[in-house]
């Protein structure tokens, strides 16, 4: 292996730590993808994972200024081919290989900066949100499923909108205790926290579960290498999904559903299966 080879491999496996160390469940979803996808599937989640970092979590730090320098070294390696931050030259090798449209990454980071002034959000804005934070991410993992096949990809690119919107509602119902508690968010546009109640959470559930519907169709036309890696993801979020209706609304406020990693393992293991013998 010649040294800049050795580089973008070791920037690539650098993304993978990352994912290993922040998302069990995604980890372990990747894994149920051809060997092919990985590093790249690890690269897109190392660059949304700390673009996701800088506006949640370095609180004692101007976000803005670290943002704009984060976008700005993005676009810079993205063009020059090359970057000294390892997440950012896995992320433009991955960009540059598999031809990811600058349009997302910049829809992606502009959701990111709507983080950063935003507190509540009405139907516009929240779409907005939406479509950047996972809507993008989900049509960035497709360009890599899709392999340079572009009428492939404007086919399934609405299915993998849907199936995006739907993991990221999950996750704003799951946390919506400590997205109002530690960052005065409340994404659902015209929802008051302190209002929370079953009909507003079963409102909620039903537009989720129309995405979930609306995505089956498109995974069932993804390639062999990707499509049963997405539908354990489907399934998984899925049941998790599940889980959260089967609870009350106040529990929902009082508590963030939480999934201990073995039984994320097990529920994991257990979709790879049963979609292996055919049973979902």
């Amino acid at each position: 292996m010649d040294a800049i080879a050795l580089y973008d491999q070791t920037t690539l496996e650098c993304s993978r730590l990352i994912t290993q160390r922040y998302s069990t469940s995604f980890t372990l979803g990747i894994k149920t993808l051809d060997r092919k996808l990985h590093l790249p599937i690890y690269a897109i989640y190392g660059f949304v994972r700390y673009a996701d970092e800088i506006v949640d979590t370095f609180h004692n730090q101007d976000k803005q200024a670290l943002l704009e320098r984060f976008k700005k070294d993005t676009y810079e390696s993205i063009k020059a081919g090359i970057s000294l931050n390892p997440v950012l030259h896995a992320f433009q090798l991955i960009v540059n290989k598999y031809k990811i449209d600058l349009d997302l990454i910049e829809a992606f980071l502009h959701s990111m900066e709507m983080d950063l002034d935003f507190k509540s959000y009405n139907d516009s804005k929240y779409h907005e949100y939406i479509y950047g934070s996972a809507e993008v991410v989900g049509l960035m993992c497709l360009k890599v499923f899709c392999e340079g096949d572009v009428a492939m990809y404007e086919k399934l690119k609405d299915p993998a909108c849907k199936l995006g919107a739907a993991f990221q509602k999950v996750n704003f119902l799951r946390d919506i205790k400590s997205d109002f508690e530690e960052r005065g968010r409340v994404y659902f546009p015209g929802v008051d926290f302190n209002q929370f109640n079953q009909c507003v959470k079963k409102r909620i559930e039903d537009n989720i579960q129309k995405d979930f519907n609306d995505s089956l169709i498109g995974i069932e036309q993804l390639p062999k290498s990707a499509k049963l890696g997405v539908k354990v993801a489907y399934l998984y979020y899925q049941k998790l999904f599940d889980k959260i209706k089967g609870l009350p609304a106040e529990k929902i406020t009082q508590t963030r559903i939480r999934i201990p990693n073995s039984q994320k393992i097990s529920l994991l293991v257990g979709t790879y299966f049963e979609s292996k013998l055919g049973l979902t």
